[in-house]
């Protein structure tokens, strides 16, 4: 499995970011696909995830309201809607997949596949 993320950049509070990650190797319906992050000096969080067909989603308290995730099972993608962007958002973000769909797994363990991370800055 392979994922590739974009869509990373600068962004002032308040605004909006996309952040789109690329799945390639395995069949993609097959993958739960989530995002996590990672700012500097803590530790990685899961952020949010959505189910193999996108009927399940799954947010982190600190983002409610104000991501969305979202797949396309025809273009193999997945994206996270980032509104309303605050200076603590600032983070690396990583995309990731798992056969399986276990939100306390994820939030405690990560899933099982990564892709590099795309760069996420808030200013205030």
């Amino acid at each position: 499995v392979q994922l590739q993320a974009s869509g990373g950049g600068l962004v002032q509070a308040g605004g909006s970011l996309i952040v789109s990650c690329l799945f390639s190797g395995r069949a993609f319906t097959s993958y739960a696909m989530g995002w996590f992050r990672q700012a500097p000096g803590k530790e990685r969080e899961f952020v949010a995830a959505i189910s193999w067909s996108g009927d399940a989603t799954s947010y982190a308290d600190s983002v409610k309201g104000r991501f969305t995730v979202s797949r396309d099972n025809a273009k193999n993608t997945v994206h996270l809607g980032m509104n309303n962007l605050k200076p603590e958002d600032t983070a690396v973000y990583y995309c990731a997949g798992d056969p399986r769909w276990d939100i306390d797994y994820f939030v405690y363990y990560g899933m099982e596949y990564w892709g590099k991370g795309t760069q996420v800055t808030v200013s205030s």
